[in-house]
């Protein structure tokens, strides 16, 4: 039988040894740490310390040349090549530094401004998101346009060269903390929904911005309303062409669900210990169903790896990212659900860390259904975008937006 070989190119391999030996000076090597601990902030001190300590690890970063490495030089980039951003994002997960929620929306938004933003804009907007000098909150969802978010009615109305505002935004991670946000708008209530919205960035210290915390079951605070009274932006701030805003969402949103369906949250062996914890290991249902969380846990990393190298590339994803981001949802329900069933009824009182952990996990497993676009619009994205069939039918597509019933 003919040999495999496995190894890196000589450069790849140089360039790991150089990462490796960045972060070995700068950052914190994993330890055996608590498989039990919860990554989730009840306090708005804690929650705003970590947020700050996640900014300025991203600013660390882009300083070393390690934050946008394959984007162009002239926005603040690299200018390198997809296979060192892999490598530098495999390294990372050995060390205890996370660049959280400035990191993700860097994801989301970043490649969206590459693709749609004016020169000057890309100058200006590109090297502040990746260093962490500027951070951005996404303000899209609405009280009454979640699912069916082409329906929003945050209305923005031209005032000379400014737009002024009013309306409610509602799920808004880290609104709390973000200098600025991108913001959908209603531009024209007389074209059909999808073609009267723009996309604008804003600043969120403008007057009439007014930013409250919503309190979560599991007392976190993640999450706020927003509301805007008659702000004022700058048409300056408007990215892509007016009402032309939804072909820009979109990117967003394929950005949004390709990070989360790629965030790696190990959980396989805390399974494993609970199921030889509660004398589990040998029961072939059991088994059966680890094995499958296994499977399909290491398929969905494959996924994200190659989503998000075509991203890096300027290419299209190999696979429609909703793909990977429903994979990574029908994952978490398996865990919750096998955490809880692991635990059994003492798990429902009991206040140990393994019984929490557990808790936690069936919280997430309806939370990640939700985020970032629920399974039911994603399956019906993944089915008209990449399967060819028919859309959902409905009567109001065509219509202008201020004739559809809400």
């Amino acid at each position: 039988m003919t040999s495999v070989d496995l190894s890196e190119p000589a450069e790849q391999d140089a360039y790991r040894a150089e990462v490796r030996a960045w972060y070995d000076a700068n950052a914190t090597l994993n330890g055996p740490g608590n498989p039990w601990a919860i990554a989730s902030h009840t306090e708005g001190d804690s929650a705003r310390q970590f947020f700050n300590s996640n900014r300025e690890w991203q600013t660390r970063l882009f300083d070393a040349g390690f934050m946008g490495i394959a984007w162009p030089e002239e926005y603040g980039g690299g200018g390198g090549e997809g296979w060192m951003a892999r490598i530098e994002r495999e390294i990372s997960r050995d060390y205890s530094e996370l660049t959280g929620f400035p990191g993700a929306t860097t994801a989301m938004l970043g490649p969206a401004l590459l693709r749609h933003a004016s020169e000057d804009q890309k100058r200006e907007y590109l090297p502040k998101l990746l260093s962490a000098e500027l951070t951005f909150c996404q303000l899209f969802s609405e009280p009454g346009a979640g699912s069916d978010l082409a329906s929003l009615a945050t209305r923005a109305e031209i005032d000379g060269d400014e737009f002024v505002v009013t309306g409610q935004k509602v799920w808004n991670s880290a609104a709390q903390y973000c200098d600025w946000g991108f913001l959908l708008v209603r531009t024209d209530p007389d074209a059909p929904k999808h073609r009267g919205i723009t996309f604008v960035l804003v600043d969120m210290s403008s007057p009439g911005i007014e930013v409250r915390p919503l309190v979560q079951m599991n007392r976190s605070a993640h999450f706020n309303e927003v509301f805007l009274s008659e702000v004022r932006i700058p048409m300056a701030n408007m990215i892509g062409e007016l009402n032309q805003g939804w072909a820009i969402t979109r990117t967003v949103l394929a950005n949004e669900a390709a990070f989360i369906g790629g965030v790696k949250v190990p959980c396989a062996d805390n399974l494993i210990e609970l199921a030889r914890r509660h004398d589990r290991l040998t029961d072939p249902i059991v088994r059966q169903n680890l094995v499958q969380f296994l499977i399909r846990d290491r398929v969905t990393t494959w996924m994200g790896e190659q989503v998000q190298q075509a991203i890096r590339r300027g290419e299209m994803p190999p696979m429609d990212p909703g793909l990977l981001k429903l994979m990574a949802t029908q994952n978490k329900v398996l865990s919750g659900n096998l955490a809880m069933e692991l635990s059994g009824p003492a798990g429902l009182v009991n206040e140990s860390e393994p019984a929490r952990w557990s808790h936690h996990e069936l919280m997430i497993r309806f939370a990640i259904s939700i985020g970032g676009g629920t399974s039911e619009v994603l399956r019906n994205n993944i089915g008209e975008r990449s399967l060819g069939l028919p859309r959902e039918p409905g009567y109001d597509k065509n219509q202008p937006w201020r004739d559809i019933p809400r």
